[in-house]
């Protein structure tokens, strides 16, 4: 009897020519638009006392522009909320979607990755900015000289370590609420049930953790690792 394959990347959709498009794709994709026709609905009719998805979006941006400003500074919050609010709400998005028996967007390192080479440029970016490249180059090489190539390596780790970060959590909470899945489908094949209900009843607090608070989790750290390390070397003393 041939074993079924269990496949842990993300399912292929559809081909575009050579290229494979995943669910990780279309999912993105459809968060972004959902993300886009909020904040429409949220802005079309704008008044002074706001109400329905105007209400809620004031909120959310106030939230944003709270957390940014603690974390980088007043001065930076204007420049940086936008992505970093934008950031937050895909990754919370797109990390709920186990909610619905859907493979969220983080548990695949072709997600997490590029944004954490985002964040990588974003934060040595601003440094080199802020400092000029030789100034940023002379902060690499303290407190002595031999340090650089190892401050250099902790450097470029970072963008993986980011990206795996929240991958592994999320990768790992997908495989638990599989598994059990199929373990309460076994239980419930066992005693001859019609009715799932194991099914329906049993997973539902471990959803509430896997595909709510820690994918909320981990995507607040991603964002606040972001803020932090951009803050910080933006903040490099020049000598």
């Amino acid at each position: 009897m041939q074993k079924p394959i269990i496949e842990l990347g993300p399912r292929i959709i559809f081909y575009i020519g050579h290229v494979a498009v995943t669910e990780t794709v279309c999912f993105a994709f459809l968060i972004s638009v959902v993300i886009v026709i909020f904040a429409f609905l949220a802005t079309r009719k704008m008044t002074r006392v706001p109400k329905g998805a105007q209400l809620l979006g004031e909120m959310l941006v106030g939230l944003v522009y709270n957390i940014t400003k603690d974390a980088m500074g007043e001065k930076r919050s204007e420049k940086f909320a936008p992505y970093m609010g934008t950031l937050l709400t895909f990754f919370a998005l797109g990390s709920c979607l186990g909610m619905f028996g859907l493979r969220p967007i983080a548990a695949d390192l072709n997600c997490t990755v590029p944004f954490a080479v985002i964040s990588f440029v974003m934060i040595h970016y601003n440094a080199v900015r802020a400092h000029t490249a030789k100034g940023y180059m002379k902060h690499l090489a303290e407190p002595y000289a031999f340090i650089f190539p190892f401050n250099v390596l902790s450097d470029l780790m970072f963008p993986v370590t980011l990206g795996m970060r929240i991958f592994g959590n999320l990768l790992a909470g997908f495989i638990v609420m599989t598994l059990m899945y199929h373990a309460l489908g076994v239980l419930t094949n066992g005693i001859g049930s019609a009715v799932p209900f194991f099914q329906i009843a049993i997973p539902l607090p471990f959803h509430l953790f896997f595909d709510l608070f820690e994918p909320g989790l981990q995507a607040y750290i991603f964002v606040m690792l972001t803020m932090v390390f951009t803050a910080n070397g933006s903040d490099v003393e020049e000598h």
